[in-house]
């Protein structure tokens, strides 16, 4: 495989604990700048546009709680990689557990196998529509 591009969403070995296979976004590569302001992320200083994210919390929490919606500025390490789900509110990602190590990455992921909205009622859960859906 080639090094991931920003942008692309990739499958790790989970960080703490690397019997689970993690998937996520791409959003500072080596020597980036990353920091979180008030939920926006900006790399290098620049905001980054990020169409496909998603925030269903309105509150933004300061960094002193969690770094959630505050974080850094952060500069990726030489062979890492900074990622995020896009579903930032409710996303176990490198704000939370650090950096992905480049030898952790599995692969860019092609395919959604499976997708799921749990605040939804039982009937209406599995989220068929996506399901086999190529990711781009």
């Amino acid at each position: 495989m080639t090094n991931p591009d920003r942008g692309d969403i990739i499958v790790f070995m989970f960080p703490e604990d690397e019997t689970k296979d993690f998937i996520k976004r791409v959003i500072g590569l080596p020597g980036d700048r990353v920091e979180v302001r008030d939920k926006n992320v900006y790399i290098n200083g620049q905001p980054l546009s990020e169409p496909y994210t998603q925030h269903v919390d309105p509150s933004v929490l300061p960094h002193q709680i969690q770094p959630r919606d505050n974080l850094g500025p952060l500069t990726v390490p030489s062979d890492s990689y900074f990622v995020m789900g896009d579903n930032r509110d409710q996303s176990l990602d490198s704000r939370f557990w650090g950096y992905v190590k480049r030898e952790k990455i599995k692969g860019k992921a092609f395919l959604i196998y499976w997708s799921w909205d749990s605040r939804g009622d039982l009937a209406h859960m599995v989220r068929w529509e996506r399901i086999a859906k190529l990711i781009r």
